[in-house]
């Protein structure tokens, strides 16, 4: 059949080993052996290509050659066979169809399978290049990075260097001016013990001064025949034309305030500032008195009392020392560089005039009108008092008369006024007291007369001193500051007989107040309530002895219980303890 119709390809089936074993598959033997060269035979199985036999070219004369072998047999076998060989070549042929089926399935599948690999090597080939692209990308921006972190490396190193630089020639200037500052700090030194040696030199010539100037007058007091705090001496009587003179008609330039009787001048008389009071004479009494009043008050004599040189009868002018360092009140409106220290000074010596009036012979002099405008300082800050006795020159009905009152007592001094002279209409030594108690409340906190007790009582009530003390006097002491507070709030009790006498111990302490607060106060110098040193000790009906002012304060605020035993007191009267008084002003006295 091959022969007959020319076939070239032949798709036969076969199993893979037919070439090695012949009798597994007669046919594809068969087909291989005896098919024509011409004819290319191509061996599948399930599929798959298993041999192939190539075909060696096309000849007639092969064809012819072979067609014997196709020649019918015999007759007696030819239907038999020609049926057989029709048979296999039926067979032959389906397999040929299934076998070319199959493997141009199988071409398709290949096909598709190269097609699909073709393209996933394109669509890698893409990925690839889209990832070199991007790989050149970030290698560009890596360069570009790179390149920036160098130059800001760069940057940063030459800034370090500055850096370095600067800070290498800042500590130099740190050495050098670290070595200027121990020089100056040196200098500084030298220079602070310098200035403390001028300041001891200058305060050892002040008190100096003070030593000649106290021996000076003292000498003059003696020449005039003065002995201690009287002097024999007779006032100096000056005219109106020397009152004229020395204050230029009394001009309004020389006057130098108003006083609560009357004007006050500045003046230049015996060879010295004078002040020159001129009184009001139509509250004055008959002359004869007045002379005889005024005689007694030139005879006093105080370092703190302003010294009364002289008179002019003619028209009531009373010649005084002058003071260059003006009154108290303007140094404590206008809050001048007065520290606490000198308030304490002034203080101490308020306290030393008061008590040189109070204990006078043959009469006590109760000043009456006692306030800070009548507290003149001179140039040390040291302070004298002035307006002493001047209500002896004026008739007791005067001083009575509202209408003197309103003009002689200047805004404010109501405040100073005893509350008992209101009722009682008598001046006494504890009426003193008890301006002195406001005048050192006043020192305490630089603030108006009124109802300052009553805040400073409410103050120490609370244990809240300081809130109110007056800071431009500079750190106050709090063992100084608690003890002037309950000193001064003592002074100013309502009632007089619960005010303090004004007694040397008293004075001592003051002046010595700012050194007490180094030392050990014995324990039972203390109050029990408050734990301060006594100065007014009182007993309570408990038997144990308390300061008057808190024991008072204690049973005002309306507990009637002991302080010590809590126990209720049989009574609230006070019984005061003059022993332990005098011991603790001993203790104090003796302390220097």
């Amino acid at each position: 059949m091959v022969n007959e119709h020319k076939i070239r390809k032949l798709v036969i089936g076969a199993i893979p080993d037919c070439r090695k074993e012949k009798r597994s598959s007669r046919k594809a033997s068969y087909v291989e052996q005896n098919a024509p060269s011409f004819c290319e035979i191509i061996f599948v199985n399930k599929g798959k290509l298993v041999f192939t036999r190539q075909a060696t070219g096309f000849n007639s004369n092969s064809v012819v050659a072979q067609s014997p072998v196709c020649l019918p047999l015999p007759d007696s076998n030819s239907a038999f066979e020609e049926e057989s060989l029709s048979g296999q070549l039926r067979e032959t042929d389906l397999e040929s169809e299934s076998s070319r089926n199959e493997v141009i399935a199988d071409i398709f599948k290949c096909n598709r399978l190269e097609a699909e690999a073709e393209a996933a090597e394109t669509m890698k080939t893409k990925t690839w290049e889209c990832a070199h692209v991007r790989e050149i990308a970030l290698r560009k921006e890596a360069e570009l990075s790179h390149r920036t972190m160098i130059e800001e490396q760069d940057k940063d190193l030459k800034e370090k260097e500055e850096m370095t630089h600067k800070l290498n020639m800042t500590m130099r200037s740190i050495a050098i001016l670290d070595t200027h500052g121990l020089e100056t700090n040196c200098m500084y030194k030298d220079i602070a013990g310098e200035i403390r040696l001028i300041q001891t030199s200058i305060e050892t010539l002040q008190k100096e001064k003070q030593k000649v100037q106290k021996q000076k007058d003292e000498a003059r007091g003696r020449s005039c025949g003065k002995v201690w705090g009287v002097s024999s001496r007779e006032l100096v009587q000056f005219s109106i034309s020397d009152l004229q003179i020395a204050t230029c008609h009394f001009s309004e330039s020389f006057k130098i305030g108003v006083g609560g009787y009357g004007a006050v001048y500045k003046g230049e008389l015996l060879d010295r500032t004078v002040a020159i009071k001129k009184l009001n004479p139509h509250y004055m009494q008959s002359q004869s008195d007045f002379l005889q009043q005024v005689q007694i008050l030139g005879k006093l004599y105080h370092p703190h009392l302003v010294t009364l040189l002289g008179l002019c009868t003619e028209d009531w002018y009373l010649v005084y020392e002058y003071m260059p360092g003006g009154n108290l009140r303007d140094h404590l409106l206008h809050k001048s560089s007065i520290t606490w220290k000198n308030r304490l000074q002034i203080v101490a010596q308020i306290a030393k005039g008061l008590l040189f009036l109070h204990t006078s012979n043959p009469e006590k002099i109760v000043h009456g009108n006692l306030k800070p405008e009548n507290i003149l300082l001179d140039s040390y800050n040291s302070c004298k008092i002035c307006d002493f006795g001047i209500s002896k020159l004026f008739p007791n009905q005067t001083l009575h008369c509202p209408s003197f009152r309103r003009q002689s007592v200047s805004k404010g001094a109501f405040s100073y006024t005893d509350p008992e002279f209101h009722v009682s209409g008598s001046l006494t030594t504890k009426s003193d007291i008890y301006s002195f108690g406001l005048i050192i409340l006043q020192m305490l906190t630089g603030r108006s007369p009124e109802g300052l007790s009553r805040e400073v009582r409410k103050a120490v009530s609370c244990r809240n001193l300081e809130s109110i003390l007056d800071s431009s006097a500079g750190d106050w002491s709090a063992f100084v500051a608690r003890r002037l507070a309950g000193l001064g709030l003592s002074c100013c009790e309502l009632n007089s007989r619960d005010r303090p006498e004004l007694t040397p111990s008293l004075v001592r302490e003051l002046e010595q107040l700012h050194t007490l607060e180094e030392r050990v106060v014995p324990s039972f110098f203390l109050c029990p309530i408050s734990q301060e040193l006594m100065y007014d000790p009182q007993v309570a009906a408990d038997g144990f002895t308390y300061e008057g002012e808190a024991i008072r304060g204690w049973l005002g605020s309306g507990r009637g219980t002991s302080p010590m035993t809590n126990l209720t007191l049989s009574h609230l009267d006070l019984t005061p303890n003059p022993s332990l008084r005098l011991a603790i002003q001993c203790w104090i006295s003796n302390s220097h």
